[in-house]
């Protein structure tokens, strides 16, 4: 992928970053918030790989920011949710400009010797 080379030079460099999976499925169901969708429809009009949609929409399931019922998903109606998690998600990308991302085999290996 290329991007026109006054986008590369004018914009922030989160402006650059994809967004993940979860993050196109929310934007597309918020976009079209008055429907419903089967999961292939949603792959297909948010981009994401039809093997992966299920997980995603399962994931988010379980955070409360989708809603199902039978083949059909939608996203939640709980706006003060919705808010909630995108003012965590850009939260969390606030620490990783700052910070750098976190490395989960330092992670593990902190653990393995506060075990010890």
């Amino acid at each position: 992928m290329s991007i026109d080379i006054e986008d590369f030079e004018e914009r922030a460099p989160e402006e650059l970053e994809e967004p993940s999976n979860a993050e196109r499925v929310l934007r597309f169901l918020y976009e079209n918030s008055d429907k419903a969708w089967k999961a292939a429809t949603i792959a297909e009009r948010a981009d994401v790989n039809e093997n992966s949609i299920s997980t995603v929409l399962n994931r988010l399931k379980e955070q409360d920011l989708v809603r199902h019922k039978g083949s059909y998903w939608a996203i939640t109606d709980d706006t003060e949710r919705l808010r909630r998690a995108h003012q965590f998600h850009r939260t969390i990308q606030r620490f990783d400009d700052l910070y750098g991302e976190e490395d989960r085999e330092e992670w593990i290996k902190a653990s393995e010797r506060a075990n010890e």
